[in-house]
């Protein structure tokens, strides 16, 4: 009995030895154990600085704990999402994003919090490859486009005066447009399939949804051509008689342009 109860505690010390050693060997290998939280968002900003944001995210994540409920804290929060957004881990910078709008609404960083996120998704949406493939924004799924509208629309709406309402109205005039192009883009895919009957839907979509912008010239044009393709002679003329009078000089009528040309207005 007293041989059993000696074995039985051998497991027990050598456990706790063994959770000692460890515990030493965290702290040995946490370099930031006796660093203040400025000396950690100095290191993480230097490492951004630097391009290496993979380096720099778990140090922010360190410094929002260590300098929880200080101005800092809600510093790192925001770096740390600008480190995940520049890694290319969209989806990780948006709930940090989300994360710091919900719980600092009154925040003096809110209006960079939103402009962040807009562009977050406006560059999400335009995707990596794009200046390879040639294919814009126009082309592609607008879920990211209208969530980035809607963050740029909020901080101009509630932050007029901020350093970055200006450049987010910009972006969102070609979010509109890309938005509108959209429509116009299905249009011209059904129309060169002979679907002249969705084509004419989507360029009616454009037509409806969206006022002065550059691709419902395109718009009008397909909306001719379908119901010229299906024999609607009338429909057809009064299309034209639109066209004319909204694009008097529309490349469309002369026959100098064609569905589907690259559009004058693309600016990213």
């Amino acid at each position: 009995m007293v041989v059993r109860a000696k074995l039985s505690v051998v497991p027990v010390v050598l456990a706790a030895s063994l959770l000692a050693g460890c515990s030493s060997l965290k702290t040995d290998d946490d370099k930031t154990a006796t660093w203040s939280p400025n000396k950690i968002h100095a290191e993480a900003r230097d490492e951004m600085s630097g391009g290496a944001y993979e380096k720099a995210i778990p140090l922010l994540e360190k410094l929002e704990g260590r300098a929880a409920g200080t101005p800092l804290a809600q510093q790192a929060q925001l770096d740390r999402a600008y480190a995940h957004y520049k890694a290319g881990d969209q989806a990780q910078a948006l709930a940090t994003l989300d994360r710091f709008i919900k719980l600092h609404p009154a925040s003096p960083a809110l209006d960079y919090a939103l402009y962040l996120k807009g562009i977050v998704n406006f560059n999400d949406n335009l995707g990596l490859f794009s200046n390879i493939t040639k294919q814009d924004l126009s082309e592609r799924d607008q879920k990211a486009a209208k969530e980035s509208f809607e963050s740029f629309k909020e901080l101009v709406a509630r932050f007029p005066e901020s350093r970055y309402a200006s450049d987010a109205s910009a972006r969102m005039t070609y979010i509109v447009n890309s938005l509108a192009q959209y429509e116009v883009h299905v249009a011209r895919y059904y129309y060169s399939r002979g679907a002249y009957v969705a084509a004419i839907n989507r360029a009616q979509s454009a037509l409806s949804d969206y006022r002065d912008v550059p691709a419902l010239e395109e718009a009008l044009f397909i909306l001719m051509r379908s119901y010229d393709a299906l024999g609607m002679a009338q429909l057809r003329d009064d299309t034209r008689r639109v066209l004319e009078k909204n694009y008097p000089r529309s490349p469309y009528l002369t026959g100098s342009a064609r569905a589907g040309q690259k559009p004058w207005w693309q600016l990213w």
